[in-house]
């Protein structure tokens, strides 16, 4: 008698805003010139923080589009169109590769300019 190999029935998948917070903020933090996350804007978010992993960054999704709000302090002398333009394209990379959603807006907001950390 021979087993009848089967097939797992498919499921879903579901994936926790916290894990999109998470995998934004490390991502912006990985981006030449960014010195640190900053606090997102508003009594609402910070009362509603949950932790400092998340700090700098707002999510939004919608349907399968993931829509960001980055918000960053960046170090000293850099190029800040093209840091800019860099957290954009990791961020939006991460999110695509990382949990298959299509990135939508990812917004990037400097914050300040960390002039402590001068090299």
């Amino acid at each position: 008698m021979t087993e009848a190999t089967q097939t797992p029935q498919s499921g879903q998948t579901t994936i926790s805003p916290d894990v999109l917070l998470n995998i934004a903020a490390l991502t912006a933090l990985e981006v030449d010139g960014v010195s640190r996350m900053s606090s997102t804007p508003g009594v609402v978010d910070r009362i509603l923080h949950r932790g400092s992993d998340n700090e700098g960054v707002k999510i939004e999704i919608d349907h399968n589009s993931v829509n960001a709000d980055i918000h960053v302090i960046l170090k000293a002398e850099v190029n800040i169109r093209e840091v800019s333009r860099n957290i954009q394209k990791e961020v939006a990379r991460a999110i695509s590769e990382m949990v298959g959603m299509e990135p939508g807006q990812i917004n990037v907001h400097i914050e300040d300019i960390d002039y402590d950390e001068e090299v």
